[in-house]
C-alpha cells in the first residue's frame, strides 16, 4: 500500500509508526516529488494550520486532521480525524466523516495495523471536545486563585493519571485552537463559555 503523509517531522514520524501490519511504502509529502495520484490513502496532519494538500484527489479516501470542522464543509472522501499535538501518540486514532468513507478508511488503516475508532461527526469529536473542557475548567480555577498552574497539572496528572496537566494540554495543542472549540460549542450550550482567564491570553496572542 502507498501511504503519502503530509505533515511535520514530529508529526510524521508518529503517525509512521503506527503503520506495522504488512509491508507498505510510507512517505512524507513533497509537493515536488510525490505523485499522489499513485497513493492507496493520504494523510494530511496540516490542514488546519495551511489549508487542504490534497484537494485536487476525489478518487481514495484523504485523512484531515480537521477536529474544527464537520464534514459537510468537506469533499465527501475526506475524513476527519484528530491530529491534534498530544493525541497522535495515542493508541487509537480517533475519525470522523461519511459513512461509506469512513468505513473504507478504516479497513485500510486496520489492514496496515493502525487502531481506530469511529466518533461522532462533530466539531470537536469526542477527544478534543473532553480536553477542551478539562483545560477551560482549569483556567476557571486558576481565575479564581484556587491554586497555580504548577499545582493544578500535578494534581490533575496525579489524581486522574492523565498523561498531560490540563495547561500541559493547552500548550501542546495551543490555545488558540481550544478557545476556537469552545466558542464554537459554546453557540449552542453555555457549559462551554469560554473562562475569563483563558479569553484574557488568548486575547493577548492575538
Amino acid at each position: 500500500m502507498q501511504i503519502i503523509i503530509n505533515a511535520k517531522d514530529p508529526q510524521y514520524l508518529l503517525l509512521a509508526e503506527k503503520f506495522t501490519k504488512g509491508s507498505h511504502n510510507i512517505s512524507q509529502y513533497n509537493k515536488e516529488h510525490n505523485d499522489i495520484l499513485q497513493a492507496d490513502l493520504l494523510i494530511d496532519v496540516c490542514y488546519e494550520e495551511e489549508g487542504p494538500a490534497f484537494l485536487s484527489v476525489s478518487h481514495i479516501p484523504v485523512l484531515v486532521n480537521a477536529v474544527l470542522t464537520t464534514s459537510n464543509q468537506l469533499p465527501n472522501n475526506f475524513v476527519r480525524f484528530n491530529g491534534w499535538n498530544g493525541f497522535l501518540g495515542q493508541a487509537k486514532l480517533e475519525i470522523a466523516g461519511p459513512a461509506n468513507s469512513v468505513e473504507t478508511c478504516k479497513q485500510l488503516l486496520q489492514t496496515a495495523g493502525v487502531d481506530c475508532m469511529v466518533s461522532v461527526d462533530e466539531i470537536g469529536m469526542i477527544g478534543a471536545r473532553v480536553v477542551a473542557m478539562i483545560i477551560n475548567e482549569a483556567y476557571f480555577a486558576l481565575g479564581e486563585g484556587v491554586s497555580s498552574k504548577e499545582d493544578i497539572n500535578t494534581a490533575m496528572k496525579l489524581g486522574t493519571n492523565y498523561p498531560y496537566g490540563p495547561f500541559e494540554w493547552a500548550d501542546l495543542i495551543g490555545v488558540q485552537k481550544i478557545a476556537t472549540l469552545l466558542d464554537a460549542l459554546s453557540g449552542t450550550n453555555s457549559r462551554y463559555d469560554i473562562a475569563p482567564a483563558l479569553k484574557l491570553i488568548t486575547l493577548h496572542k492575538n
